[in-house]
């Protein structure tokens, strides 16, 4: 574990103070009379309507400044959860110390008020040594309540035959387990018709409504199933795939639509793509998606980024679906919930920044459930970014 600290009491963004952000949902489990959450314990109305999500309203945008936790720079933030009045970030890197950071997050109904992010654990093997560079590229993090470790997704490198993974690590961050994948995930280097693509793999991660399993979801469709996402439409669906956590194995999965890419690369460039980059299962066979669109060429970063409601109660198990381009399967049914370019003009330089991560988090003093996004500032390794965060206030 490797402690520093980064105290941040009163932000000066552009034009105003802000602060980090927030969110809350304790989704449960109807069939129970009442259920003990972070806010208490709520009865059978309640969980209903904590199982309900129709608008989001903007609270409040922040922008993490560069700094350092022992000399190493913070950035990267790919995914993030919220248990237990902790925050949970984690890095997207390939290069050692991989890395994620736990942090303390204040705010209200209104704005940030402060932000402490003051530890980074390091992620490790099963021997507990440091992980080589190249091994794993995290994505996506999420705390189990139920069995306290916590879950991680890595893209694995398709190019160097490197596997994507699900992992389990300990608070410490010692690898406890990894889940097996369904074979088609696996890297091929040696069909160029047939597997993940680079950089497209698993971007997204949910704990499981039941508490039994989690949720994982591809960026980009397998080169079988679909071509990836253009300004044209397309037939481009990814997988979101269920692991019982007992057995460690897959057990089921439905096609999720991407949208095409939302506007032509501009200036010159050309390049384009579309993906779905995080999901959450808010109530039995429902989720929130967040895809996310990039087009090089734009002053104010390329993205389009949209939360869409989710619901796979009669989406088809594609499991055994060997090739979703030459099968017959009934797809998710997605409903725009937010789209971001609606708050545009409220962001920082006009800016929806590389945004990956999403998440509930703790409650509002009325009572009301928030919930946040995270960008993935790349290390500023393409042009300048941000580790913007969003808030929003859910309205049942």
């Amino acid at each position: 574990m490797i402690n520093g600290v980064i105290h941040i009491a009163m932000v000066q963004k552009i034009g105003k103070y802000i602060l980090i952000v927030l969110l809350t949902c304790n989704c449960s489990n109807n069939n129970k009379s009442e259920k003990t959450t972070n806010a208490g314990t709520i009865t059978n109305e309640q969980v209903e309507e904590q199982n309900t999500i129709s608008k989001l309203v903007f609270i409040d945008e922040f922008i993490i400044p560069y700094t350092e936790i022992n000399g190493v720079p913070i950035g990267g933030f790919s995914g993030m959860d919220y248990k237990n009045g902790k925050w949970y970030i984690i890095c997207d890197t390939s290069t050692p110390p991989i890395r994620y950071y736990e942090a303390q997050i204040d705010y209200n109904k209104n704005a940030f008020t402060s932000v402490k992010i003051d530890t980074m654990i390091e992620i490790k093997d099963t021997t507990g040594n440091s992980l080589i560079q190249g091994i794993v590229d995290p994505e996506a993090i999420r705390f189990d309540p139920n069995t306290q470790k916590i879950i991680y997704t890595s893209e694995g490198s398709i190019v160097n035959n490197i596997n994507p993974a699900l992992i389990e690590i300990d608070p410490k961050g010692n690898q406890t387990r990894s889940f097996t994948l369904p074979n088609n995930f696996r890297a091929n280097t040696q069909n160029d018709t047939l597997g993940p693509r680079h950089n497209g793999v698993l971007e997204g991660l949910s704990l499981s409504i039941d508490d039994r399993g989690y949720w994982i979801s591809c960026e980009l469709p397998l080169i079988e199933d679909g071509p990836e996402p253009t300004t044209t439409d397309t037939q481009s669906p990814v997988r979101i795939t269920y692991i019982n956590k007992t057995s460690g194995i897959a057990e089921r999965q439905f096609a999720y639509e991407l949208d095409p890419v939302a506007r032509k690369a501009a200036l010159g460039t050309t390049f384009e793509v579309n993906g779905l980059v995080e999901i959450l299962e808010y109530d039995t066979n429902k989720f929130l998606a967040l895809e996310r669109s990039f087009s090089s060429g734009y002053a104010d970063g390329g993205n389009s980024v949209k939360i869409y409601k989710v619901d796979a109660s009669n989406a088809t198990n594609t499991l055994s679906l060997e090739a979703l381009s030459s099968s017959r399967y009934t797809p998710a049914i997605k409903t725009l919930l937010f789209d971001f370019d609606t708050i545009r003009n409220q962001l920082t330089n006009i800016t929806v920044d590389n945004l990956e991560g999403i998440t509930f988090g703790s409650t509002l003093e009325d009572g009301s459930r928030t919930i946040v996004v995270i960008s993935d500032n790349n290390f500023n390794s393409f042009y300048p970014q941000y580790n913007q965060l969003i808030a929003f206030k859910i309205v049942p």
